[in-house]
C-alpha cells in the first residue's frame, strides 16, 4: 500500500457538482488490474482512471502519459469524460506536454490528441469502430425498452468507438427527457438518445446515455465517447451542423455542456471545461 496523488474532477461543466465526476489516481504504477477495478467499484463513480508512464511504443509515437480507464465491473478502451478529466488533473498536477500543439494520451484505443483552448480541453474523436444503421430487430427492441412507439425513433446508427453505443434520435428533446428505460429489456445494450432542442434554446441537442455496469442499467450524467460518436454520425448524415453544443445530464439535475467542432481537416473535436473538486491522496 502506498499514498498516491488523487483528484476528483467534475467534467463538462464550469460549475462544480453539475457535470460528471471522475476519480483520477495520478500514479498508478505497480497496481494490478484487480486493484484498479476494486478501487473503481468502491468509489461508486461512473469511471476512475489511473495514470501511468507511456509504453515504449507510445512514447516513441509522442504520448505524454498512458491512462487505464475503469467503470464499475470492467475496463474501457476509451471514454470521453475520463480523457478530458484525466488530462485536466495531469496538467493541474504539473504535467508538461512534450509538444506545443496537443497533449497526447495513450489508452486502449491508441493515441488520443487533446488540445487546450483556455480553460476548455477538447479531444479528437477516435474513428468509429462500427457505424451504419442498426438492425431493425435492435431498433424495435430499443423502442420497447424505452417505452416508445417504433415511429418515435426517426434515425439510428451504430456509434461504437470503444464502448458499443447504439445511437437513436427521437423527435423532440422533451421526449428524450421523458424516457424511463426498462433495464431487463435493454440488458447488454448501451444506448445513446439524442434529439434537437426547440428553436431559441442555448444548446442544439439534448443527449442521454444508458449503460450497464456490473449490477444494473445506469444513466451517465455527461458522456464524451457517446457525444464524439453521435457527432460523427449526425454531422456525417447532415443531421447536425459542424459546430454545436449539446446538453446532457438535465434529467439528473446536472448541467453538462459538450462543445462539438469539426475543423477544416474534418477532425471532430469534443470539448468541455473541468473543475477539480477534491485534491489529495489515496492509500492504494
Amino acid at each position: 500500500m502506498a499514498q498516491r496523488p488523487f483528484q476528483q474532477v467534475d467534467v463538462f461543466t464550469e460549475t462544480p457538482y453539475r457535470g460528471n465526476p471522475l476519480g483520477v489516481v495520478l500514479d498508478g504504477t505497480g497496481l494490478s488490474t484487480e486493484a484498479m477495478q476494486q478501487f473503481t467499484d468502491w468509489t461508486n463513480l461512473s469511471e476512475c482512471t489511473f495514470v501511468l508512464p507511456p509504453t515504449d511504443e507510445g512514447h516513441a509515437a509522442g504520448a505524454d502519459y498512458r491512462v487505464r480507464i475503469f467503470c464499475p465491473g470492467r475496463e474501457l478502451p476509451f471514454a470521453g469524460h475520463p480523457t478530458l478529466g484525466t488530462c485536466h488533473a495531469w496538467l493541474q498536477a504539473g504535467g508538461q506536454p512534450r509538444g506545443e500543439a496537443h497533449v497526447v494520451q495513450e489508452c486502449g484505443v491508441g493515441l488520443v490528441r487533446i488540445r487546450r483552448d483556455g480553460e476548455r480541453l477538447a479531444f479528437a474523436a477516435p474513428p468509429l469502430r462500427r457505424s451504419g444503421p442498426l438492425d431493425e430487430a435492435d431498433v424495435a427492441l430499443i423502442a420497447r425498452g424505452l417505452g416508445l412507439a417504433r415511429d418515435e425513433i426517426v434515425a439510428h446508427a451504430w456509434c461504437e468507438n470503444g464502448p458499443p453505443w447504439r445511437g437513436v434520435m427521437l423527435r423532440s428533446a422533451d421526449r428524450v427527457l421523458a424516457v424511463r428505460p426498462d433495464a431487463q429489456v435493454l440488458a447488454g445494450m448501451e444506448i445513446g438518445l439524442v434529439a434537437a432542442q426547440p428553436a431559441g434554446s442555448d444548446t442544439a441537442f439534448e443527449v442521454r446515455a444508458f449503460f450497464h455496469g456490473h449490477q444494473a442499467l445506469s444513466e451517465d450524467p455527461v458522456t464524451g465517447s457517446l457525444n464524439a460518436a453521435v457527432a460523427q454520425w449526425l454531422i456525417g448524415a447532415g443531421l447536425a451542423p459542424p459546430d454545436y453544443v449539446a446538453a446532457q445530464g438535465t434529467a439528473m439535475a446536472r448541467a453538462g455542456r459538450v462543445h462539438i467542432h469539426r475543423d477544416a481537416e474534418g477532425t471532430i473535436w469534443v470539448g468541455g471545461t473541468s473543475v477539480t473538486c477534491i485534491d489529495g491522496e489515496v492509500t492504494l
